[in-house]
């Protein structure tokens, strides 16, 4: 098992990224969470990691600290929720507020994520709920340092829209998510969590 990796900043694009450690590139999926810690290009980073091991596919996951890979690998024990469905929701909620949201029962709120039914996110409360305790107690930093790679030239709007076809929304939808906000200025990760912010308050 692989349980932490720390190396290179060498390319990302929501919800995908690598990292160079000692001339290796491992590609990892990460929330949009995860993703507004990374540094630039050329950057050393360390992230917590799951592996995932399916006939196949080995699937490795990031993490910016350890509490949301302890909430990851929760939410992936309980039935009809993959990795994908845990990104989406790491994606759209600190673990913070998923913790209130499950302590308050308040399935209306887990509804609010894509992916999540009322069936869903009842089972959420009733099989998190004496388990969630924990879960904001632990973190960890992503180191930063500096680089020389020059980091691709891409259009934050487009960006964000690629990463939300990604995460499961059809091309139409993942477009007016983002026509919808104010972008100036804006990178592709804040882009994406402000996006999936409106979600969950519509």
């Amino acid at each position: 098992m692989i349980g932490r990796l720390r190396g290179v900043m060498a390319w990302k694009q929501p919800p995908y990224l690598m990292i160079d450690a000692h001339g290796v590139g491992y590609e990892l999926e990460a929330s949009l969470t995860t993703f507004q810690t990374l540094p630039e290009i050329g950057a050393e980073v360390t992230l917590h990691t799951h592996l995932a091991v399916r006939e196949d596919a080995h699937t490795l996951y990031g993490f910016a600290n350890l509490a949301e890979r302890t909430l990851f690998r929760e939410l992936i024990r309980i039935t009809g929720v993959g990795p994908r469905l845990a990104l989406l929701i790491l994606s759209g909620m600190s673990v913070e507020l998923f913790g209130r949201s499950v302590r308050a029962g308040d399935a209306t709120a887990l509804t609010r994520l894509p992916g999540i039914g009322k069936k869903t996110a009842e089972r959420l409360i009733i099989e998190l709920r004496d388990r969630i305790g924990d879960l904001g107690l632990h973190s960890a930093t992503v180191g930063l340092a500096g680089g020389s790679i020059a980091p691709l030239e891409v259009k934050p709007e487009d960006d964000a829209i690629s990463a939300l076809v990604s995460l499961g929304y059809k091309l139409p939808e993942a477009s007016r998510m983002v026509q919808n906000l104010e972008t100036d200025g804006l990178s592709s990760e804040a882009i994406i969590r402000l996006a999936l912010q409106a979600q969950v308050r519509r």
